[in-house]
């Protein structure tokens, strides 16, 4: 079969055989359809040290099961299936408690450690706990961003404890600040207001009613305008999805006292917390990789119309372009959010 490797001097084409069950739950899938995650582009950078050359790269994905492991009683040959972003047990520490991302014999193994699934056909390991069966009435588009973008929008906005009516703030308009947007219209908040220094990208939330309001903190004095819209307390909770330290900083001080901010963004380096500015706010910090343990609470919302993430796909590739496909992401060309890959 045909697949897409990481090397030390880029992306690279390469035949490999078709994977074979080796474990009691894994499940072989046939790829249908796949996207480029920014986590991608780290591991061609060098940024992800775990990740060894040859490995076939990607995480997100949605496909047809051909095979399944001796253990596996959830699913069949034939079912369409998302693929979670992380590999979890199930049995450990940390996955009865929900904190999947700790999982102590997974992890994002998947396009990492392992072989993920920009090829035609991917090994899941533990397939009984990191596939979800879609319903009839969703397609595999509608499927493609359950299992990470989706969920880490969720996630922030599960971690902000968001109560009927509060107002809430999201750092970062690409996809996963878009995505916690939607999901904090699905938790009733009152006022979502989003941030972002690309205009496109806000008029963009804009217009899918996924914002109340848009600010450009280039433009404008931003905790002032949060103000203004909270009698002058502040955000009820915040979440930060940019990733820089400008919006980390930002963060803090948009949030009314006593409040939550939720922060899902990446860092390239260290963040300082100025404990004596903020000294009196109390305010509740929570942070860490996705814990995407709400697919099938996902997949029915889609299936009932609740929230969906179509909008996300700024253009399809064919699975032999994906080399320009890469570039077409990481250039943000035509204002790109993210890109489907078609097998």
């Amino acid at each position: 079969m045909k697949a897409l490797i990481y090397t030390k001097k880029g992306i690279k084409f390469t035949e490999k055989e078709i994977p074979e069950i080796q474990s009691e739950r894994d499940v072989i899938l046939k790829v249908k359809l796949s996207s480029i995650c920014t986590s991608d582009l780290h591991i061609l950078k060098g940024a992800v040290p775990q990740t060894k050359e040859g490995v076939t790269l990607g995480h997100e994905f949605v496909g047809e099961v051909v095979e399944v492991g001796s253990a596996i009683k959830n699913l069949k040959k034939g079912d369409r299936v998302s693929a979670n972003c992380e590999t979890f047990c199930g049995e450990c520490y940390f996955c009865k408690r929900g904190f999947i991302n700790n999982c102590e014999n997974g992890g994002w193994m998947l396009g990492c450690k392992i072989d993920g699934c920009q090829a035609e056909y991917v090994r899941v390991p533990f397939g009984d706990t990191g596939l979800t069966r879609l319903p009839d009435n969703v397609s595999y588009e509608n499927a493609l961003f359950v299992g990470d973008i989706l969920s880490s929008g969720y996630f922030g906005a599960e971690l902000c404890e968001i109560k009927e009516n509060d107002t809430i703030a999201i750092i970062g308009a690409g996809p996963v600040g878009l995505c916690a947007m939607a999901s904090a219209k699905t938790f009733h908040a009152g006022k979502v207001i989003a941030i972002d220094i690309d205009n496109y990208r806000l008029e963009f939330a804009k217009r899918l009613n996924l914002a109340d309001y848009i600010f450009n903190p280039l433009n404008c004095d931003i905790e002032k305008e949060v103000k203004n819209l909270t009698s002058m307390r502040g955000a009820d909770g915040v979440i930060e999805c940019a990733g820089t330290n400008e919006s980390f900083q930002t963060a803090w001080k948009i949030a009314r006292p006593n409040s939550v901010v939720a922060i899902v963004a990446m860092y390239e380096e260290d963040q300082t917390l100025p404990l004596p500015q903020m000294y009196g706010k109390n305010l509740i910090f929570k942070t860490g990789g996705v814990d995407a343990i709400h697919c099938g609470k996902l997949f029915e919302m889609i299936s009932k119309g609740i929230i969906n993430t179509d909008f996300l796909i700024s253009k399809t590739f064919d699975f032999n372009e994906i080399e320009k496909a890469y570039k077409y992401f990481e250039n943000h060309t035509d204002n790109c959010l993210k890109v489907a890959i078609k097998y």
